[in-house]
């Protein structure tokens, strides 16, 4: 009973951990062991900022991906492998410099670089953003131009960032290239459609074939890249014909330019506009010029239906019949001709009146309406009685010619035909 009650107290009062004596010189020795090891380990991880530095996962800390663009500070930040496996352990000091230090556009880049961990999120304003985009474009980076223009495009309103690469070329092309490579393609199209618009703020003309030219080498689809190049052709044939029709005029060796002096330059016109001043002023000019009509027609591929109604309006303002009439004509195989209008001679009749043809010239091609109401309709309203009265001939219509004649004037030639007529049906 009384060696149970020792056993119980010596239970009590022992301890298998030993106190720790500074007269223990086993123990001092082994704290100060452990505490320069600490301090080992701070002056490896404070060394020179050129060593490359790795998570606690093992992967390298802002490397670069393969479109170029760097880790992010929220990306590292929240590395599963550092909240796995070292929940406890504090960043070393080098790496939380990458963060806090206050870089410039210049330092962050030679940083980005070398693969640092760089937080683009510091350089909100737009002339410091456009620093660093100038930075990279300086040091002829690709990969660092397509991070910072990721970040710019995240935080930039689309107008400004795209307002911004019109006089940055080379970010442009790199921006471009990334949304190819990334498929978006809206973006892409408004994107190409803004710098091709810059066009129309270029007062210039050599300036603005220069812009034009540059824009052929962009991607657009294949039907948009037709249509700059046909912009950029018929700028440079434009300033061609300016240049010749400007010394002509000066020096007054055309008839043509002293009887209708020119009211406008033609530099910047519409297709259109241009067809038309060729028409006007070098109409029977020979194919191989520039300045020809049918030389345009060709180069453009301008539809017959367009071409008819330029030429026609051009040649009846300068009151030429014969254009006009040899515009119509046309020769079968046998030698044979035939008046025809792919615009239909009812629209050809209105032209020629808004341009105050003779009678004589309107009721020609009033005749070569096909449609009987229509032919009634235009006669009777351009006057062209001798139309209207072969008409009714034509349908034996008694009644309407009797009505017809008191239309006429008393005595006319108009009036005896009609006498004429009805005495014959």
């Amino acid at each position: 009973m009384n060696r149970m009650k020792v056993d119980e107290e010596e239970y009590w009062h022992s301890s298998k951990c030993k106190a720790f004596t500074f007269d223990d010189d086993d123990e001092l020795s082994q704290l100060k062991e452990s505490k320069r090891a600490v301090n080992s380990l701070r002056d490896i991880v404070d060394d020179d900022d050129d060593l490359e530095k790795f998570s606690w996962s093992g992967e390298p800390v802002g490397r670069r991906n393969k479109l170029g663009s760097f880790q992010s500070l929220s990306d590292a930040l929240s590395d599963t492998g550092v909240k796995s496996y070292a929940p406890e352990l504090r960043r070393p000091k080098a790496e939380y410099k990458d963060y806090t230090s206050d870089w410039s556009p210049k330092d962050t880049v030679r940083r980005m670089q070398r693969g640092k961990i760089c937080s683009l999120e510091r350089f909100r304003s737009l002339r410091e953003k456009l620093m660093l985009l100038d930075e990279a474009v300086a040091v002829h980076d690709g990969n660092v131009i397509t991070a910072i223009l990721i970040f710019l495009k995240r935080t930039l309103k689309r107008e400004i960032l795209f307002q911004e690469l019109e006089v940055r070329q080379v970010a442009l092309r790199h921006l471009i290239h990334f949304l190819k490579e990334t498929g978006e393609q809206k973006l892409l199209l408004d994107l190409l459609l803004s710098q091709y618009r810059e066009h129309l703020s270029i007062q210039d003309a050599e300036k603005r074939r220069e812009f034009l030219k540059g824009c052929i080498r962009l991607p657009f689809s294949s039907e948009d890249a037709v249509h700059v190049q046909d912009h950029y052709t018929l700028l440079e044939r434009q300033i061609i014909i300016e240049a010749n029709d400007r010394h002509l005029e000066a020096a007054g060796q055309s008839e043509i330019f002293r009887k209708y002096p020119r009211k406008a330059s033609i530099l910047n016109m519409p297709l259109v506009t241009t067809l038309f001043y060729s028409c006007f002023y070098h109409y029977t000019e020979a194919e191989g010029t520039f300045s020809s009509p049918i030389n345009l027609k060709k180069t453009f591929k301008i539809p017959d239906k367009q071409y008819v109604l330029t030429a026609l309006a051009a040649r009846a303002k300068l009151r030429a019949w014969h254009d006009v009439d040899a515009l119509f004509t046309t020769k079968n195989w046998l030698g044979y001709t035939k008046k025809r209008a792919p615009i239909g001679f009812h629209r050809v009749v209105e032209i020629l009146q808004r341009n105050s043809a003779p009678v004589q010239v309107l009721q020609e091609y009033v005749r070569l309406v096909e449609d009987v109401e229509t032919r009634l309709n235009l006669a009777m309203k351009y006057k062209c009685h001798d139309v209207v009265i072969d008409t009714y001939r034509d349908l034996k219509d008694r009644h309407q010619l009797m009505a017809y004649r008191c239309k006429v004037e008393r005595g006319s030639a108009e009036e005896d035909k009609i006498d004429s007529i009805l005495s014959n049906l």
